[in-house]
């Protein structure tokens, strides 16, 4: 799978519940939600945790400073995270392809998101995924006429059909959105990038991308490994290409080495939290 961080950080290229709908999810955090467990992880796991966050430090451009990680979009929007789905296929989608689309990729995020719960005053027992919008090349190809997602027809960026720029957190980072039809409720903070015949992944702050084909494909797997990868680079998680920490054998940020998430894998995700939640307040 291939890692955006490095490449393209700085310079444009796009429990949790699943819906069609249009509306943004603004729950607050109650105290019951807030997690209380503090940084502790295993003795094994603390010189490889160690080395990769010198590592990332030392390799990318702007850790620090760097404002559209995943953490900056859930934060942005209260503890949700907005889609759109880029369906750069000549395939013909139904409506039941739609949801059953929808599912697995709120499925899967929660995977990474259940990560967290409990753990170092991370204040979300949920985080909501929406699925905002569609965009495709020809309108037919989407076989439904119910209005659930907001459908972008024929606008092409890097020659793949584009959700609105405008309503796009990659391309608006001011906070709204005012020049989105159907304003702050119909931006999108990631994409789903569905491309036929892709092989492996790409993964960075605009969202995910993947063969359309893998995708369908594993509508009903437990983990879909090339997915769950490029979230992890959605949320900073460095790729291992060159190098391999000590003593830590395969995890999925490893590619190929693991078709599901590891402990080392979990903790280097809440190793990011740890560094970087001075943002939110915490």
């Amino acid at each position: 799978m291939i890692r955006l961080w490095k490449n393209f950080l700085l310079t444009a290229l796009v429990g949790v519940l699943v819906s069609t709908g249009a509306g943004v999810g603004r729950a607050s955090p109650s105290p019951a939600e807030v997690g209380t467990l503090a940084w502790n992880p295993p003795a094994n796991l603390v010189t490889p945790l160690n080395q990769v966050w010198a590592h990332q430090e030392s390799t990318y451009g702007d850790l620090y400073g760097f404002r559209n990680y995943g953490w900056d979009q859930l934060f942005a929007n209260r503890g949700s995270v907005n889609f759109c789905v880029r369906w750069d296929s000549p395939a013909s989608v139904t409506a039941a392809q739609r949801d059953r689309i929808h599912a697995t990729l709120a499925r899967q995020y929660k995977k990474w998101m259940d990560t967290m719960v409990g753990q170092d005053n991370w204040p979300y027992a949920t985080v909501p995924i929406k699925v905002v919008g569609w965009a495709v090349r020809d309108r037919a190809q989407l076989q439904w006429s119910d209005s659930s997602v907001d459908v972008y027809v024929n606008n092409i960026r890097e020659n793949a059909p584009q959700c609105a720029e405008p309503c796009g957190r990659f391309f608006v980072r001011g906070g709204t959105y005012p020049n989105c039809p159907g304003g702050d409720a119909h931006h999108y903070d990631q994409s789903l990038w569905l491309t036929s015949g892709f092989g492996g992944g790409a993964g960075g702050d605009w969202g995910q991308r993947m063969g359309s084909e893998y995708f369908l494909n594993n509508l009903d797997a437990d983990s879909v490994t090339i997915f769950l990868h490029e979230v992890g680079h959605t949320f900073g998680l460095d790729d291992f290409y060159d190098w391999t920490p000590s003593g830590v054998g395969g995890f999925i940020m490893k590619a190929g080495s693991s078709a599901t998430i590891t402990e080392f894998d979990k903790w280097m995700l809440r190793d990011w939290w740890r560094h970087l939640k001075y943002r939110y307040g915490f």
